[in-house]
């Protein structure tokens, strides 16, 4: 983003630039980000329980929510960087396993040994 603002006077305005991030067409990348960020090779992954969701989200407006985007974990969502890329000659790019861990570092739900242990 701070590169595309220093160049704010060269774009249209109200350009959109839509990143193209990380690919992870079953989950299985960010599954396995998640346990190394966290040391645990082993940590289990249970599918969300859409159904349990359904009979709640009367009572609990959040549930009611998730299954309204419900479709974003069926339907592969893909956003096409060309414009991105033309305007800055390539997309910035975090690696996975760096994002996830800074990410959940930052929400305080790593242990201190986990958080300063390189990738």
């Amino acid at each position: 983003m701070v590169r595309l603002v220093e160049r704010a006077e060269t774009l249209q305005p109200f350009s959109t630039f839509h990143m193209n991030g990380h690919w992870d067409h079953d989950g299985s990348r960010m599954i396995e980000a998640i346990r190394q960020a966290v040391g645990n090779p082993d940590l289990k992954v249970r599918p969300l329980p859409w159904r349990l969701l359904a009979l709640a989200s009367p009572f609990v407006p959040l549930f009611r929510e998730l299954g309204e985007m419900r479709y974003l974990w069926e339907t592969p969502v893909r956003m096409n960087n060309t414009r991105l890329v033309n305007a800055l000659g390539a997309e910035p790019h975090t690696p996975l396993n760096e994002a996830v861990r800074t990410t959940l570092a930052g929400l305080g739900c790593l242990a201190e040994s986990a958080q300063l242990r390189p990738a």
